[in-house]
This record gives C-alpha cells, sequence and structure tokens, in this order.
C-alpha cells in the first residue's frame, strides 16, 4: 500500500517563504561579489590584453622582465614563510592557551590581543618596528650595547628577513583566532582513548589529532598566504618601495612619474590572481588527500 503525501497550502507557503528569505540574504551578497569581485577581475582581463591598436600580449610579457620576475618570487617567498612562521607559532599558542589546565583569563587576554594586533599593520607597524629593530631602534642598540650587532651580522629590517619578522606580529594572531575553533573541536575522549590503547603525546598527534586538523591548518595557511601576498602600505612604509614586491610594483606603475601604466597594473595583477590560483589548486588536491587520510 503506497502513501501519497500531498502538499498542503500551509507547507507551499513556509517554502516560498523561505525562498524568499534565502534571496533577500543572498542576493545583496552576490551583487557585492558581482560589483567587488568579478566586475573588477574582468577589466583587469581587459585591460591586460588592450592596447593603442587593440588586442595585444605586449603588458602580459612583461610579466616576464627580470625586475618583475624578481619581485613575484620575493612576494611568495616572503609570503610562504611568514604564513608558515604565523601557522606553527600560532597554532602552539592557540592549543597551549585552549589545553586543559590552562591559567584562567589567558584564553581571554591572547585573544583581545590577538583581536588587535592582527589588524595592526600599515604604516604605524612600520613605524613601530623601525622604532624597535631600526638601525638606530631600541632593541638593536641595547643589543649593541651587549655586543651583539645585528646589522654588522648581516641583519636588516629592510630586507624579505626582515620583513618576515614583520609579517609575523599579525601573521601569528590571524592564525589563534583562525585555528582556535579548530582546535576546541578535539574532543577529549580522543585523546583518553589514545592514552587508553597506549599511544603518547606524540603518537596522538600524530595519527588523531593533527589528521584532523589538517583540512583547518591548510585553509589557515592560504588565508594567511593571501593576507601576506596581498600587503601593501606596510612594505611600502618599511622600505619605501626600494624592495621589489608585486603589490609596490602594481604602485610604481599605477601612481609613478617616471612610468604610468595601467594596462602593465592590470597585467601584474593578473599575475597576483595566477599566483592564488596555483595556490588553491594546491590546496584542494591537498584537502582531499588530507579527507582521504582521515576516513581510513
Amino acid at each position: 500500500m503506497s502513501t501519497v503525501v500531498r502538499s498542503t497550502p500551509a507547507g507551499a507557503r513556509l517554502r516560498s517563504g523561505t525562498k524568499l528569505l534565502t534571496l533577500i540574504f543572498i542576493g545583496p551578497f552576490l551583487l557585492y561579489m558581482l560589483a567587488f569581485l568579478i566586475l573588477p577581475a574582468l577589466r583587469l582581463f581587459d585591460q591586460a590584453f588592450s592596447g593603442e591598436h587593440g588586442f595585444t600580449l605586449k603588458y602580459i610579457a612583461q610579466l616576464g622582465q627580470e625586475q618583475t620576475v624578481k619581485a613575484f618570487v620575493n612576494s611568495v617567498v616572503l609570503s610562504s614563510v611568514s604564513s608558515l612562521v604565523g601557522l606553527v607559532v600560532g597554532g602552539i599558542v592557540a592549543y597551549l592557551i585552549l589545553r586543559p589546565g590552562a591559567p584562567r583569563g589567558l584564553r581571554s587576554m591572547v585573544t583581545s590581543f590577538s583581536a588587535v594586533a592582527a589588524n595592526f599593520a600599515g604604516v604605524p607597524l612600520a613605524f613601530a618596528f623601525v622604532s624597535t629593530l631600526g638601525s638606530l631602534g631600541m632593541v638593536t642598540v641595547w643589543l649593541k650595547s651587549l655586543g651583539v650587532n645585528l646589522y654588522a651580522s648581516g641583519f636588516s629590517l629592510y630586507s624579505v628577513t626582515g620583513l618576515v619578522i614583520v609579517y609575523a606580529y599579525f601573521q601569528i594572531p590571524l592564525m589563534v583566532i583562525v585555528i582556535a575553533p579548530a582546535i576546541e573541536g578535539l574532543r577529549r575522549e580522543w585523546r583518553e582513548a589514545a592514552e587508553n590503547l597506549g599511544a603518547s603525546s606524540w603518537t596522538y598527534w600524530r595519527h588523531v589529532g593533527l589528521p584532523i586538523l589538517l583540512p583547518s591548518l591548510l585553509s589557515s595557511y592560504i588565508l594567511l598566504f593571501g593576507n601576506a601576498f596581498a600587503a601593501y602600505a606596510t612594505p611600502y612604509a618599511l622600505t619605501s618601495g626600494i624592495l621589489a614586491l608585486v603589490p609596490v610594483e602594481i604602485s610604481n606603475v599605477l601612481s609613478g612619474n617616471v612610468m604610468l601604466s595601467p594596462q602593465t597594473g592590470a597585467a601584474l595583477s593578473l599575475g597576483m590572481i595566477g599566483v592564488m590560483v596555483v595556490i588553491m589548486l594546491i590546496y584542494v588536491v591537498a584537502a582531499r588527500r588530507a579527507s582521504r587520510w582521515t576516513r581510513q
């Protein structure tokens, strides 16, 4: 005997109301993406391949110039290393403040500081580090009085190494904020079960904790990479545009007094989009393998 489920007028109205609410809340977001993401990207494509006489590959070909390649290499290295520092240090800090037995108030204090530090960038951050680790900075002078000359040993705040230290100031707090919910999702019963079976702390993290957190760690790394890759105000204020980075190069061709070329800036922007697409593809492949690992 078959049962026929008929839609009632009340059920139909409920579904219609749900669709209307979905359209009300999702519609503006889709319009926002269209206006500030899709259309600007299409405009970049148009500018990068358009010249005085129509279609051209002149500006895309400039991506192979030595200065441009150097800028992309510096940006990728800086973003990769600073993101890795943020991932490792921020992950450890988040675990320490969330682990059982952590002092009361430590979590709220660290998360409050992280919320402020993650948004502290630009000219104020650059000035703070110049005053601290510059050639005449407070820490530099103090270490020199102890017989440690940072700049004589090869360190420079105005290099890729120095920028990694500067970026770590906002990358680590951002990682703490992002990864904390995922660490909280690790159930205490899983660790107790592993310990009851004789697993050490390292064995638990290797076979249980890290595999479960791996997708979250990968997505956090992508977020940190994009955050560092697109940073402009901090490196420009710190190095005055001397260090070749892609955002700085885009600024030079868009507002420079010597060379004004919006098409070149569009080509550089497409290069940045291409780098992020490659990073996202790597993330997709790694996330799939990680998901298979957790199901085993």
